[in-house]
C-alpha cells in the first residue's frame, strides 16, 4: 500500500470524520434546530481529540471539526456577494472557505493545547474547558464574532432558560462538558456510563426549567412593528426607493387593530430614504402616517463629516428627539479595515451606502421613551454581542432594527432571530425586533417568540409592550463566573492527568 493510500485510510479518514461530526453538530442551530444531535456529535469530536497521537494531530482534528461546523452554520456568508453577482460573485467561495477555516483555528488551538496539557480520557474535559475559553476569545478579538457558538445549539430547547444564570458561554460549557464526559467515559471503556451525560443533556433540553414570562399588563403601551420587505438588490434602486418608503408609510398608517392605536411604531434598519440631516419632508410624511404615535426609524446621517448608521427617535410631529449611532460596525460590510489603503485600491464595504464607509458611534446607550420606558437599542448584528448591555443602566426592554436581506431567506435571518432570543432570556428583558425582510418578532423576557411575521413578507405586528423580569443572575455577573469554571475544568483535568502518570 503506497503512502497516499495509507494516509487516506488513517489520518485523512479521521479528519473527514471530524469534519462530518462538525457538520452534524451544526444541525442543532437554526433553521434546523435539531438540538439533540449536538451532544453525540461533540462527543465524537472530543473522542477524536483524545485519540490523537500528538498535539499536532489533535489540532488538525479539532480544526477539521470546526471547519465542518462553520461551513454549515455560516454558509450564508456567500449571499451578499450575489446581490451584485457580476461584480462580486466570484468572491463567494473564497469568503466561505476563509471564514470557516479561519474561525476553526480557535478550535484547533483548543485541540493542540489540550493534547499538550493532558493525555488519556481526561484530555476530553481539558478540550471542553479550553474550547469554551477560545470561543470566548473569538467573541472579542478582531472586533469579535460570537456567532454559531456551541451553546447556541440549545436555543431551540428548554435549556435556553439556563442562560439567565450562566449566559451564552455557560451554555457552551454545558454542551462541551457533557459531550466530553461521554467521550471520556467511552474512551475509558466505561461505555454504559457514557450514556449518562448524554441523557443529562437530553433532559436539560426537554424538561421546562423556568415558568412562562408574565403576560403584558392590560394597559401596557401598544407597539407596532413595520416589516417593509425590500429585497436587497432593489432596496437602493432609485425607482424603488420611493416604492418601499410609501409601503412603510402605508403600513404605519394601517387601521388600528384590536389593541387600539399604537403608541410607538418601529421601522427597520436604514428605512429612512434620505439622510437624517436632509429628511424634513420624509419625517413629516412619517409623522402624518404615524398619527399620534412616536417612531423609531433606522436611517443614515452625517455627524459632522462622519457617516453613521443610526436609529432616530421621532416625536409625533416628526421632530428628532434623539439619535443612537451604531457603534459596532460590520468589518468588510459597513467599513473596511485599513480604510486608506482600501480606498486607494478602489475597495469598499459590501453594505456601506455612504462614501468612505460608516464610522462608529459613541457606544452603547439607552433611549428614554417616556411612558414606554427606557429601551436599549441595537442595530443589526450588535444584538449578537452579550456584553454591551452591561455598560448601561438596566433598561425596561430592548429593540433591534436590522436588514437581513443581504443574507437570503434560509439560514442567517433565523440564526439572527435565535441570538435575539438568547439576549432576551439571559437578561430577563423583552426584545422587539423590526427586520426589513424578516424575521420581525416580539420576544418575551424568557426568550420565547410570542409573535412573528413570516420571512419575505410585508406587514405589521401590533403588541402590548411585554413585561420585564427582575434582573437575572447573568445580568449581574456577566461571563466571569463561567470562564473561571472553564479554567477550573481545564486545570482539574491537567492535575488529575499528572497524578496518574507514573513517576
Amino acid at each position: 500500500m503506497n503512502l497516499p493510500q495509507r494516509l487516506w485510510r488513517g489520518h485523512w479518514q479521521v479528519l473527514a470524520l471530524a469534519f462530518l461530526s462538525g457538520v452534524i453538530a451544526a444541525l442543532a442551530l437554526a433553521p434546523f434546530n435539531l438540538w439533540v444531535v449536538i451532544f453525540p456529535a461533540f462527543a465524537v469530536v472530543a473522542a477524536l481529540v483524545v485519540a490523537a497521537p500528538s498535539p499536532r494531530k489533535a489540532a488538525w482534528r479539532a480544526w477539521s471539526a470546526g471547519a465542518g461546523w462553520f461551513a454549515l452554520s455560516m454558509h450564508w456568508i456567500v449571499q451578499p456577494f450575489f446581490v451584485d453577482p457580476l461584480a462580486t460573485g466570484w468572491m463567494a467561495p473564497f469568503a466561505l472557505v476563509l471564514l470557516a477555516g479561519g474561525l476553526a483555528l480557535f478550535w484547533g488551538l483548543a485541540g493542540w493545547l489540550s493534547a499538550r496539557l493532558c493525555s488519556g480520557p481526561l484530555r476530553a474535559l481539558a478540550f471542553a474547558g479550553l474550547l469554551t475559553l477560545t470561543e470566548a476569545l473569538r467573541g472579542r478579538v478582531f472586533t469579535g464574532l460570537p456567532w454559531a457558538e456551541p451553546g447556541h445549539g440549545l436555543i431551540g430547547s428548554e435549556a435556553l432558560a439556563l442562560s439567565a444564570f450562566v449566559g451564552p458561554y455557560g451554555l457552551t460549557l454545558v454542551v462541551l462538558v457533557l459531550s466530553a464526559s461521554a467521550a471520556a467515559l467511552f474512551m475509558a471503556r466505561r461505555r454504559l456510563w457514557s450514556v449518562v451525560p448524554l441523557a443529562t443533556g437530553l433532559a436539560l433540553g426537554l424538561i421546562p426549567l423556568a415558568p412562562p414570562a408574565p403576560e403584558p399588563a392590560a394597559d401596557a403601551p401598544v407597539v407596532r412593528v413595520v416589516q417593509i420587505n425590500a429585497p436587497q438588490h432593489l432596496k437602493w434602486r432609485r425607482d424603488m426607493i420611493p416604492v418601499f418608503f410609501d409601503r412603510g408609510l402605508a403600513l404605519s398608517a394601517q387601521a388600528a387593530g384590536p389593541l387600539g392605536a399604537p403608541d410607538l411604531i418601529i421601522w427597520p434598519e436604514t428605512s429612512l430614504p434620505t439622510l437624517l440631516n436632509r429628511s424634513d419632508d420624509a419625517r413629516t410624511r412619517v409623522a402624518e402616517a404615524a398619527g399620534e404615535a412616536e417612531v423609531l426609524i433606522g436611517g443614515q446621517r452625517y455627524a459632522g463629516s462622519e457617516p453613521r448608521n443610526m436609529l432616530a427617535h421621532l416625536g409625533a410631529d416628526g421632530a428628532v428627539i434623539s439619535v443612537y449611532d451604531k457603534h459596532h460596525l460590520v468589518p468588510f460590510g459597513e467599513y473596511l479595515p485599513l480604510r486608506a489603503l482600501a480606498e486607494r485600491l478602489g475597495l469598499r464595504g459590501l453594505a456601506q451606502q455612504l462614501s468612505g464607509g460608516y464610522r462608529p458611534g459613541a457606544g452603547p446607550a439607552v433611549i428614554d421613551l417616556g411612558p414606554l420606558g427606557q429601551v436599549f437599542p441595537m442595530i443589526c448584528y450588535e444584538a449578537i454581542f452579550p456584553r454591551y448591555i452591561h455598560a448601561v443602566a438596566r433598561p425596561d426592554w430592548m429593540v433591534q432594527v436590522t436588514n437581513d436581506a443581504w443574507f437570503g431567506s434560509f439560514s442567517m435571518p433565523y440564526q439572527h432571530l435565535a441570538l435575539a432570543r438568547l439576549r432576551a432570556a439571559e437578561q430577563g428583558l423583552p426584545l422587539i425586533r423590526a427586520a426589513n425582510t424578516g424575521v420581525s418578532a416580539v420576544i418575551d423576557a424568557r426568550g420565547t417568540v410570542v409573535q412573528a411575521l413570516p420571512m419575505d413578507s410585508q406587514g405589521v405586528l401590533d403588541t402590548r409592550l411585554p413585561t420585564p423580569l427582575p434582573p437575572t443572575v447573568y445580568s449581574r455577573t456577566g461571563d466571569i463566573p463561567t470562564l473561571l469554571i472553564a479554567i477550573f475544568v481545564t486545570g482539574a483535568a491537567l492535575v488529575a492527568t499528572r497524578r496518574r502518570r507514573p513517576h
